[in-house]
């Protein structure tokens, strides 16, 4: 009787069948590695979380996966790696989770789930390699934010300006808008050329990205006008940020190519409740119209809306 064909195999050596599950174990482990979860309805859509430990989803500032989202509780859900699983906890919120549509309190995660917290929230669990990774963040980039500056675009701002002042108005809590507008920036591109704007214009706003919190949402609105939404802060906080900003740009040396470049800004500033506003366009029309003030009073000044107009 002929040998084994197995028994000419050192016990270390791999099979076909052993190395296939081998590889297989490998690219499980680094897909376990790079799982994440990618926004895909609501106000956060396109952004992309990495899953690791166990992090907290919720509409707070301080959880790691921060969704503006008036509908979601601060803290309303939890993802958890145990092992080679990943699970999805609900935290006792309001609105409820669920996954694939059936509402859960903890429920293992596959490749494709869809998650929904609170009513219009919406995240699809999966695993990505770097380039799969690289190509969400640029097309979320490309979605939501100015070319130019990095800023959010103004489409975007206008849907965030909706949801955020419906929250403000039903739970009777403030929100600040401010408008800025460069000063005699026509005369920045005239003399100096359009690069030397542009250069300008990417500084100003790295600056105020850097300034502001999280949960903010900082456009460019138009040319060299920009727009600040700050869940939070009442008119009287809204008028001394909106000074620093000014304060800010006034004092920084803006330059290009070793030319230095003077820039002042005029911010107009409208916020609820001291606004009697229920209508985004109306809120925008107070903030304008303060900016417009601010211009017409000599420019490089902060000027509030009153009596919603």
């Amino acid at each position: 009787m002929a040998d084994d064909p197995k028994d000419e195999w050192a016990e270390d050596e791999p099979t076909m069948v052993g190395s296939i599950d081998l590889a297989k174990q490998a690219l499980a482990g680094t897909a376990r590695d790079r799982a994440y979860v990618i926004v895909i309805a609501g106000p956060n859509v396109g952004e992309m979380f990495k899953v690791e430990g166990a992090q907290d989803i919720g509409r707070s500032a301080h959880v790691p996966i921060s969704i503006r989202d008036s509908e979601i509780s601060r803290q309303h859900a939890r993802l958890v790696v145990r092992g080679d699983a990943i699970f999805v906890e609900d935290l006792g919120s309001t609105n409820g989770t669920f996954v694939n549509g059936e509402r859960v309190t903890r429920r293992e995660l596959e490749d494709g789930d869809k998650i929904q917290v609170g009513t219009t929230t919406i995240l699809k669990f999966s695993y990505h390699d770097h380039l799969d990774e690289r190509f969400q963040r640029q097309m979320y980039d490309a979605a939501l934010r100015d070319g130019l500056t990095g800023a959010y675009n103004k489409k975007y701002f206008l849907e965030r300006l909706e949801a955020e002042l419906a929250y403000a108005v039903r739970h009777r809590s403030a929100l600040c808008l401010l408008f800025f507008d460069l000063d005699h920036f026509k005369a920045v591109n005239d003399t100096h050329g359009h690069l030397a704007g542009d250069a300008v214009l990417r500084t100003l706003a790295a600056g105020v990205m850097h300034a502001i919190r999280r949960e903010d949402i900082f456009a460019r609105y138009g040319g060299e006008e920009f727009a600040l939404l700050s869940r939070g802060i009442d008119m009287e906080g809204g008028r001394q940020f909106a000074e620093r900003i000014r304060e800010w740009i006034a004092n920084y040396p803006f330059e290009h190519e070793g030319t230095f470049l003077p820039v002042t800004a005029s911010i107009g500033v409208a916020a609820v409740p001291e606004l009697d506003v229920t209508d985004p366009d109306v809120l925008i029309q107070c903030a304008d119209d303060a900016l417009y003030a601010a211009k017409e009073a000599g420019r490089n000044r902060v000027v509030l809306a009153s009596d919603g107009k």
